[in-house]
């Protein structure tokens, strides 16, 4: 008597491209299945392992078990999801011809990332073939909760109609940079600009990088890079692979938040991206060719779905201006010190005495005069208030806190910002602290 078959889950095509990803980052991969392998980018994978894998990502429980058997079942799953499922027939180690279609994506494999599994093979223990356990870390899946305007003029030191302008900027150019001193909350209101047009805390949605002098075309677009066991392979960097999550889910915003944006070398990190980042150089039409890309690959082109937030310090004297063609490619948002009002009741209401609260105002406030004044720092170099937006649980811990915090971050960067004017550091450290 036949048995009959679990009705198929539900999988998605983003979730099996995620257990792929997931799967490469691991390093070695689990070995192939002896009937079927899933051929995607000129790389082999067992059907039903990757099935299982999705499943379990998608439910969120590492247990999980996927409940079709391997072949026929499995593979229509995947298919109907438009991957590609080849048939293995066993061919000798001296034949000069393998097998069609998968001969034809190892060899795209080898020829543009090098035989990343003879060299696994030649190097590693049987031991170290095994299929990895899938143990996902604690904490990785949390389900978007909403945010709205509310919401966010409660946590954000800014008015709503400052608020409005950013995100108004933001739907113009799809480019938006939050610029100011260090401390004015330029990553929080970055994340929280994401969450307002998401209209949840959706972080599958959301990726942040950091820039920072060692960064590269490589590492952001695509380069050959060296894999656990030394063999060099194409890779696609972060910036290919959010665009391809967005483009499978075009209905839906996605955002790319950059920190520190004018820490790297922007001009080549960017590459083909000075182009496509306008928003009329948006989708397919607009695609251009990537420089590593194997032949007859597609063209890379910016989902239109896609939205890009950076931000940038303008105090570090290290750093260079942002390229012209670049910098039109962006709306701006200045950000600035806010001890006002909004500061002060936060603090309040988190129980900070008075007194504290006047004391802090009325220090911060007058050295970020006195900063602004001078000629050889500026706005740029102010003290930000993000500083004090952690204080004591307890009220009576407060005084000392705001003490230390003066002391111990405040006071040392004054020593920075004066350091062949020592008198005027000290006569300043000596006002702050006093």
């Amino acid at each position: 008597m036949a048995t009959s078959l679990p009705d198929p889950p539900q999988l998605t095509r983003e979730q099996v491209l995620r257990a792929l990803r997931h799967l490469d980052k691991e390093g070695p991969r689990m070995p192939l299945s002896t009937v079927y392998d899933l051929v995607y980018r000129g790389k082999r994978y067992a059907p039903r392992a990757v099935a299982q894998l999705a499943y379990r990502l998608a439910l969120g429980q590492p247990a999980a078990t996927w409940p079709l058997p391997a072949g026929a079942p499995t593979n229509q799953v995947l298919e109907h999801l438009d991957f590609t499922i080849t048939t293995k027939r066993p061919t000798l180690a001296s034949s000069p011809v393998l097998d069609g279609e998968v001969a034809a994506q190892d060899a795209m494999q080898e020829l543009y990332t090098g035989s990343a599994r003879a060299a696994t093979a030649a190097r590693a223990p049987a031991a170290a073939l095994a299929p990895p356990a899938v143990q996902e870390p604690a904490g990785t899946y949390q389900t978007p909760q909403p945010y709205t305007q509310e919401m966010a003029l409660q946590e954000l030191f800014v008015s709503e109609r400052q608020l409005a302008a950013a995100r108004a900027a933001l739907q113009r150019r799809r480019n938006l940079i939050l610029q100011g001193p260090p401390g004015t909350g330029k990553t929080f209101l970055a994340r929280r600009l994401a969450w307002l047009e998401l209209g949840a805390t959706d972080a599958h949605r959301i990726e942040l990088v950091q820039f920072h002098p060692s960064y590269s075309y490589e590492d952001f677009v695509q380069g050959f890079r060296p894999d656990a066991h030394g063999t060099f392979q194409l890779q696609n960097g972060i910036l290919l692979n959010f665009c391809q999550r967005a483009a499978q889910d075009p209905d839906r915003p996605y955002f790319l938040l950059i920190d520190e944006l004018n820490r790297g070398n922007v001009a080549r990190i960017f590459g083909e991206l000075l182009l496509l980042l306008e928003a009329d150089k948006r989708g397919p039409a607009q695609a251009v060719r990537l420089p590593y890309a194997p032949a007859g690959s597609a063209p890379f082109f910016v989902p239109e779905n896609v939205y890009f937030i950076g931000t940038m310090n303008l105090a570090d004297r290290s750093l260079a201006p942002l390229d012209y063609a670049l910098r039109r490619r962006f709306a701006y948002v200045a950000l600035a010190p806010e001890f006002g009002p909004p500061l002060q009741q936060f603090l309040a209401t988190r129980g900070v005495p008075a007194a504290t609260i006047a004391r802090l105002v009325a220090r911060l406030t007058g050295l970020n005069q006195v900063i602004t004044d001078d000629p050889e720092l500026g706005p740029a170099y102010c003290i930000g208030h993000s500083y004090f937006c952690q204080p004591p649980l307890h009220p009576t811990d407060a005084p000392a806190w705001l003490q230390l915090i003066l002391e111990q971050e405040i006071a040392p960067l004054l020593e920075d910002y004066w350091l062949d004017q020592p008198a005027k550091a000290s006569q300043q450290k000596k006002k702050l602290l006093g």
